[in-house]
């Protein structure tokens, strides 16, 4: 409350005295009471106190009543930021209380974009096939995505990252291991399908990762059978290789197909919860 009368022209860093509390482990109403007590002592040398509450939906109810009280009339030189990321269990009356802001996730393609703009800032050249790994892999984390990229930096023996750098680096499965699943499945040879997932879990592979790539590549030859005058923005985020295979798939009949799709999207669901994380991709080819 009152973020928007803090000076245009304040020096932040000298104006706000900020503490952060946890609320998944300072949950209940005493941590709330001693909280209540706190803020009525100004700031010595600062103009605010900004108290961060992390994960606020994890509050009793019984602490969510103690906090709004506190809410309804704060002290004038106290600024209160809730966080969460499950605004459905706060309180109507809290929310009415506040200024809601909603953060989303960084696309895919910001990602991508984050991780050739970084590594070319350290003098290292990502193949944007190898950039839409790293963003896959991140998953929505800004995070995430430099770490990858850093590690990626660090385990290259030269100046170029390759999509089979990362994909060595996230667990996922080679470019050519997915290609020669795809082609197994497009020729309907479950035989060959069962090996290629054989050879490839044998090694330190994620599950889901595969399945994730899987996916992509099924569904661009749907989309592209669908919508051939989007073929440049489905297949830009694809290798050349790529790129040549899911033309010629959707070129013709093919099992890959949205029943396919529906088929992976539910091994992918089931991976999770299975005790040997290939089977429901088994079971589904």
């Amino acid at each position: 409350r009152r973020v928007n009368e803090l000076p245009v022209e304040a020096d932040l860093g000298r104006e706000l005295d900020i503490i952060e509390i946890d609320a998944a482990s300072n949950r209940g109403i005493d941590e709330m009471r001693s909280l209540r007590e706190k803020i009525m002592s100004a700031p010595t040398h600062l103009k605010y106190k900004v108290y961060i509450i992390d994960e606020v939906h994890m509050l009793t109810k019984e602490a969510f009543n103690a906090l709004l009280k506190t809410l309804e009339e704060p002290p004038a030189h106290v600024i209160f930021i809730l966080a969460t990321t499950e605004e459905e269990k706060l309180l109507d009356t809290i929310l009415s209380r506040c200024q809601v802001f909603r953060f989303n996730s960084p696309s895919r393609a910001v990602l991508t974009k984050l991780a050739i703009d970084v590594a070319k800032s350290e003098g290292f050249k990502m193949s944007t096939e190898a950039a839409d790994l790293v963003a896959l892999a991140a998953d929505g984390s800004f995070r995430d995505a430099l770490g990858i990229v850093q590690k990626v930096i660090l385990a290259s023996g030269d100046t170029i990252g390759s999509a089979d750098e990362v994909a060595a680096i996230i667990g996922a499965p080679k470019t050519s291991s997915i290609l020669e699943l795809l082609n197994a499945l497009h020729m309907k040879d479950k035989e060959r399908a069962l090996a290629v997932i054989q050879v490839v879990t044998a090694g330190p592979v994620n599950i889901k990762l595969l399945l994730r790539l899987l996916l992509e590549h099924v569904r661009a030859v749907m989309l592209l059978r669908n919508l051939p005058t989007q073929s440049e923005s489905i297949l830009k985020a694809f290798g050349p290789e790529s790129q040549e295979k899911i033309l010629s798939y959707a070129s013709g009949p093919s099992p890959l197909n949205s029943h396919l799709l529906l088929k992976l999207l539910e091994a992918s669901e089931q991976t999770s919860r299975s005790p040997i994380p290939q089977l429901p991709l088994e079971i589904a080819i």
